[in-house]
């Protein structure tokens, strides 16, 4: 039922695109996230007083911390831009509506057209019916 389609050439280099851009920002969530915790880590002594080495490492959190929300915020401009590419290049399911609307559009036309000949019909006997009496009261 369903067959794939081969897509034209620039729909299929944008849905490239937009899987490179997903493994990318999944990546840089990862990659920060595991960053920020090996941060959180108490080390040893080092060279860096324990003062400066907390605000280096304050800063470094909320670089990556930072750098996860404009990650974040890419992937939800990405499904927005996948929805807008269904929408726009979804030409089956818009041509499938747009056949089953006519569907429905022709029996409510021909019900409609039922209606107004039996009503055509029964008008045409009502009036008959009044002309018979009419031109016989007529001439009597």
């Amino acid at each position: 039922m369903a067959q794939q389609r081969a897509l034209p050439q620039s729909k299929e280099t944008l849905l490239q695109s937009y899987n490179k851009r997903l493994k990318d920002d999944i990546k840089s969530i990862m990659d920060n996230f595991t960053e920020i915790i090996k941060t959180a880590k108490i080390e040893d002594e080092t060279q860096v007083s324990r003062a400066t080495q907390g605000e280096q490492d304050n800063y470094e959190m909320h670089v990556r911390a930072a750098n996860i929300v404009r990650a974040g915020e890419s992937l939800m401009k990405l499904v927005s831009d996948l929805k807008q590419f269904l929408i726009l290049n979804d030409f089956p399911s818009v041509n499938d509506a747009i056949d089953q609307r006519n569907q429905q559009l022709r029996a409510l036309q021909e019900e409609c057209d039922r209606k107004l000949i039996t009503l055509r019909d029964e008008i045409s006997i009502d009036l008959y019916e009044l002309e018979e009496e009419y031109y016989s009261s007529r001439y009597k």
